[in-house]
């Protein structure tokens, strides 16, 4: 097992904070590092997609999961999976997919470890068909502090704490996942435009029941009669038939295309009102007011931005912050007084995503309620940023609704605490499975978690 001492970010770079780095090759090499992990404690890191400060751990020791990367058994016949948890969505896409499976929920990057995927317990664009990712694993292999190793499934406390605890249960050795089948590799995309907030959110009630996948991209610099006009974006998994003959003799193909990376340094500001607004114009007229039945690779469909390595550079040397909120079904009025405020302060996000949400899962700190989520990109260094996105914080509090912890990086504990009815009981649990403080993070020390 390698050590090493390391300054770590989150996805957003906004925060880095240096610790010791394991990297366990070995389940008992993981055990040895819980056991030693010393008073700041541990937590285990993945390919770092989390955007705040989840995977960090200062002055305390992190658990580099990627080198436990096995797929150990595919059953080609149900889709049912076991892999190591730093297994990634992009390889397990690479194997999968040639055999007609595809990963039952993927976010926006495909560059995301099976154990973050279930410690954050992710969400995509088709949460309103399949919920988050924690609804199709099987069981998980968790190491708890005590360095004892549990076979936890769906239906116990335990998992429901495991799932979307962001890590603070133990560390996810493996895990058995459910996958989806697919004809093809290819997506058949419906496209259309959505003049304003109202009728992007009128489209997506009365429709989106038909799709298995939905977001539409919303223009917040747009204000007036556009507030919130947006362009919809819906698909399915192409069935062989409507591919052309061509490609009917390679379905399955994975071919993820890639441009050239970032530079290592951008200059700040580059991401600013003028550009995003020119940047939103063109977007959006482009855009075609209504196309049906298009024919798009998974990857441009599912995962745009991997096609630019370190894409996250654009945003300068201060970094960006991600702000992903989700309120309930009967307060649309809070998403229209926050499109508007996000619009009349001008605030340059060209990475901006509304879906409709259906049913939650059983996780405690899991985010999906059913209702409506919004996840926005800001600049770190926006004067005043921090003062609005405390105000935005309260206006979602008293709609009931909650923030996603594995984007965030400044939420206020006592605001936590009105959002995540569950937390107490999350609290209790960890007090009872880790008295010591085996597994810690920024997160969990910033929140009281």
């Amino acid at each position: 097992m390698s050590v090493d001492t390391v300054s770590l970010a989150g996805w957003g770079r906004t925060a880095p904070t240096t610790a010791l780095r394991f990297r366990p090759r070995t389940y008992e090499e993981a055990a040895a590092a819980v056991r030693g992990c010393g008073p700041r404690g541990s937590i285990a890191r993945g390919l770092g997609r989390a955007h705040g400060d989840a995977a960090q751990n200062a002055g305390g020791s992190v658990l580099d999961m990627t080198a436990l990367n096995r797929i150990r058994t595919v059953d080609a016949a149900s889709g049912l999976v076991v892999c190591d948890a730093g297994v990634s969505l992009h390889r397990l896409m690479e194997v999968l997919l040639p055999l007609g499976w595809f990963v039952p929920v993927t976010p926006g990057t495909r560059h995301v470890t099976v154990g973050g995927a279930i410690g954050a317990d992710i969400h995509g664009t088709n949460q309103h068909v399949s919920g988050s990712f924690s609804r199709h694993v099987r069981d998980v292999e968790l190491l708890t502090a005590d360095g004892a190793i549990h076979t936890v499934r769906p239906g116990t406390a335990l998992f429901d704490a495991t799932a979307g605890g962001m890590g603070l249960t133990g560390v996810i050795l493996s895990a058995t996942l459910q996958f989806h089948p697919v004809q093809t590799s290819l997506m058949w995309v419906d496209t259309e435009r959505a003049v304003d907030l109202d009728d992007l959110m009128a489209r997506l009630t009365a429709s989106d029941h038909r799709y298995r996948y939905s977001a539409a991209w919303i223009d917040l610099l747009a204000r007036g009669r556009a507030t919130g006009r947006s362009v919809l974006t819906r698909g399915e998994h192409a069935p062989l038939h409507v591919l052309p003959a061509r490609a009917r003799r390679t379905p399955l193909t994975f071919r993820p295309g890639r441009l050239p990376a970032a530079p290592p340094f951008v200059p700040d500001g580059l991401l600013g009102r003028t550009s995003v607004a020119l940047f939103n114009e063109f977007w959006y007229r482009r855009a075609p007011r209504f196309r049906t039945g298009e024919l798009q690779r998974l990857t441009t469909f599912f995962h745009p931005l991997d096609g630019v390595p370190h894409w996250n550079r654009f945003y300068g040397r201060g970094g960006f912050l991600q702000y992903r909120f989700v309120v309930g079904h009967g307060q649309e009025q809070a998403i229209h007084r926050i499109v508007r405020r996000i619009a009349q302060r001008r605030c340059p996000s060209f990475l901006a995503v509304l879906k409709r949400f259906g049913d939650g899962d059983p996780g405690w700190l899991s985010f999906p309620i059913p209702g409506w989520a919004l996840a926005l990109d800001l600049p770190a260094s926006l004067p005043g940023l921090a003062r609005f996105l405390d105000g935005l914080d309260d206006e979602v509090a008293a709609a009931g609704g909650r923030v996603c912890l594995a984007e965030d990086s400044r939420l206020r504990p006592e605001t936590l605490t009105a959002m995540y009815p569950r937390l107490p009981a999350f609290r209790a649990l960890r007090a009872e499975l880790d008295p010591n403080g085996a597994f810690r993070s920024d997160l969990s020390r910033r929140l009281a978690l």
